[in-house]
C-alpha cells in the first residue's frame, strides 16, 4: 500500500469561467493512519472530483471522513465542488488544490513553519478581491459592484490578495485574534496565544503559544512559548530580500514596542524598545561587571541565550548584557477557554 502524505476532501470553489478561487479542507489528515489508509486507497494520487455517487459511497462507508454536514454544505449552483486531494509526497505545489491544503495543514496545527515544501505556491494562488460575498476573480469585480449597487446592497471588498484570512478557513482553539484580517490563511497559533490589533501573523509563520504578539511575525519565523512581541515590534522574514537566515524567537523572551531583529534568539532575550537588531549591527558586549568583553557584529550572537540588548544612552551604541528578568506573560490573559 502507498503511504500517503496528506489527504482531505473538501470545497472547491469556482468562477463562471473555470477558475479555481479557493478551497476549504474541515478535517485535513497528515500521514494518515492504516484504517483511513485503506478508505482512501482507491483514490489516485491529485485532485479527485466526487460525484454525487461516489461521495454517498464515502459517507456511508466512513462517515467520519465525509461526514453529512459537508456533503450538505455544497452548492454546485453557486460554482462548489466536492473534491478529495491525496498527496503522496511533499512535493512542490502544483495546483491550487494542494496549495491550500498545505496552509490548511499550517493553521490546523498539523505541521510547523518551514516543514512542508512551499515551492510554487504564489504561481497557484490567484490574486483575488476578497468581499462580503466572498472571493471574486479582480476583472469580474468592477460588475459585481454594479450587481450588488442594483440589488440595493453594499459589496465591502476586504483586499486584494492571494492569501485570504485564516479565520475564514480555521479558527483554532484556545486563541484569540482582536483583528482577523492580520491573520493569513497558513499562520500557525498555538493554544493561549493572543494577536492583539497591530499583531500580523503572515502564512507559514509561527507564535507556538502561548504568546503576546502585538507586533509582525513575517514569514517563515517562528516565536516560542511565553515569548511577547510589543507594539509595532518587528521580525525579519525571508521574502522580499529579507535574505535565507530563517529568524526564530525563543521561550520567553521580550521584543519591546517598535523594536525588532534580524537574527535568531535563544530564550529569555530582550531587546529594549525601539532597538532594531539586523546581523550587522556592531554590539559591544558586557561582563557581569560592566567592563567591555568585546566588540562583534550581532550576527555573532545569534542563537544564544539570556541576552539583554540596549542602547547606551551616552554613547548610542548598542550594549549586550546578561539578561536577568525573564518574562512572564500573565496566566490569566492568556487562558482562551
Amino acid at each position: 500500500m502507498t503511504a500517503t502524505f496528506a489527504f482531505a476532501i473538501g470545497i472547491r470553489n469556482t468562477n463562471g469561467a473555470g477558475l479555481i478561487l479557493d478551497c476549504l479542507y474541515p478535517n485535513p489528515i497528515m500521514q494518515p493512519s492504516a484504517d483511513i489508509e485503506a478508505a482512501i486507497a482507491d483514490f489516485a494520487e491529485g485532485v479527485t472530483l466526487l460525484t454525487e455517487a461516489s461521495a454517498a459511497k464515502l459517507h456511508a462507508s466512513n462517515p467520519d471522513l465525509l461526514p453529512a454536514s459537508l456533503l450538505a454544505t455544497v452548492n454546485q449552483d453557486s460554482g462548489q465542488e466536492l473534491i478529495a486531494v491525496r498527496l503522496l509526497s511533499d512535493a512542490d505545489i502544483a495546483g491550487t488544490e494542494d496549495a491550500y491544503l498545505k496552509l490548511h495543514l499550517l493553521s490546523h496545527r498539523l505541521a510547523l513553519p518551514n516543514t512542508l515544501n512551499l515551492n510554487g505556491i504564489f504561481a497557484h494562488l490567484p490574486n483575488l478581491a476578497w468581499t462580503s460575498a466572498g472571493p471574486i476573480e479582480v476583472s469580474e469585480l468592477p460588475q459585481a459592484l454594479l450587481n450588488a449597487r442594483a440589488q440595493g446592497l453594499n459589496l465591502e471588498v476586504y483586499s486584494v490578495d492571494k492569501f485570504p484570512k485564516m479565520v475564514n478557513y480555521v479558527v483554532p482553539t484556545g486563541v484569540r485574534i482582536a483583528d482577523a484580517s492580520r491573520i493569513r490563511l497558513g499562520a500557525y497559533l498555538g493554544e493561549g496565544t493572543t494577536v492583539m490589533h497591530e499583531g500580523f501573523v503572515n502564512f507559514n509563520a509561527a507564535a507556538l503559544g502561548p504568546n503576546m504578539v502585538e507586533g509582525r511575525i513575517s514569514q517563515g519565523v517562528i516565536i516560542g512559548a511565553g515569548t511577547d512581541l510589543g507594539g509595532s515590534s518587528s521580525t525579519q522574514g525571508t521574502l522580499s530580500g529579507g535574505g535565507e537566515i530563517v529568524i526564530s524567537i525563543g521561550e520567553q523572551c521580550l521584543v519591546g514596542a517598535n523594536a525588532g531583529t534580524g537574527i535568531p534568539l535563544g530564550d529569555r532575550c530582550t531587546i529594549e524598545a525601539g532597538l532594531y537588531i539586523t546581523s550587522g549591527t556592531p554590539v559591544s558586549v558586557m561582563d557581569e561587571t560592566g567592563e567591555l568583553v568585546r566588540r562583534v557584529k550581532a550576527r555573532e550572537l545569534a542563537g544564544h541565550s539570556d541576552l539583554l540588548f540596549i542602547r547606551d544612552a551616552q554613547t548610542g551604541q548598542v550594549v549586550c548584557r546578561t539578561n536577568r528578568k525573564a518574562i512572564e506573560l500573565n496566566d490569566a490573559l492568556h487562558s482562551h477557554n
